[in-house]
């Protein structure tokens, strides 16, 4: 899963940043308004992290934004501000949550996986389809309910792919999602060719009933057999 963080104050930034990633999400941050505008209209998030006082703007003028353009699923609001008029404004322009400062971490990241849940899964943690099962919270996964090794990379680009089920993804999407914010500082697109065909063999031997289909020129598709 991809989440962003829109938070002005550093120390908490990258402690939520830190503690997000040990839940194997992959993790992007924003500081101030500008680059978190920028972010959200350039590139695909599965949760929002939003902070309402930012630099240089106000967090629910980005909700406001983001509900025009129909991208307010998933977002919490973590503010200082514990006024029922901003969080009643937060939850009319679309956030499925609001968390007020001070907070455990604890507490964010099982608000992450419940709004993440409800979303993605109706309440469920593992996406089952033919004979697959992939277990979300254990991270593992499963052909005719025998394990199948993935590592980190694989399993979150069949996640992705999972979620995105016979629909055409990109190289370039598939790699923002998995490469995040360092997805400029590779030339090419060798680590997702080989990621794929290390999935793509992986299903075929365990002769799972789902496969990952390239598009030439485009990217790919995951298609039920």
């Amino acid at each position: 899963m991809k989440i962003l963080v829109i938070e002005d104050e550093k120390g908490l930034r990258d402690a939520i940043k830190k503690s997000l990633q040990k839940e194997a999400y992959s993790v992007e941050t924003a500081g101030d308004f500008n680059t978190a505008y920028e972010k959200l209209f350039i590139y695909e998030y599965d949760c929002i992290l939003l902070d309402i006082m930012l630099p240089n703007g106000s967090g629910l003028d980005l909700l406001s934004e983001l509900k025009k353009a129909d991208k307010t699923e998933n977002v919490i609001i973590i503010s200082a501000k514990d006024s029922l008029d901003d969080k009643l404004r937060g939850l009319e322009l679309g956030a499925d949550d609001y968390l007020t400062k001070p907070f455990h971490i604890a507490e964010l990241n099982a608000r992450v996986k419940a709004v993440l849940r409800r979303h993605k899964l109706e309440g469920k943690n593992t996406i089952e389809l033919g004979n697959i099962c992939l277990d979300l919270d254990e991270r593992t996964f499963f052909v005719n309910q025998e394990q199948v090794t993935l590592n980190r990379k694989e399993f979150d680009i069949l996640k992705y792919f999972l979620f995105n089920k016979n629909r055409l993804v990109t190289r370039t999407a598939l790699a923002e999602y998995v490469w995040g914010d360092h997805i400029d500082q590779t030339d090419n697109f060798d680590f997702i060719y080989s990621q794929i065909k290390n999935i793509r063999r992986k299903l075929k031997d365990s002769e799972a009933q789902i496969e990952i289909q390239a598009v030439y020129g485009v990217g790919y598709k995951l298609v039920m057999l």
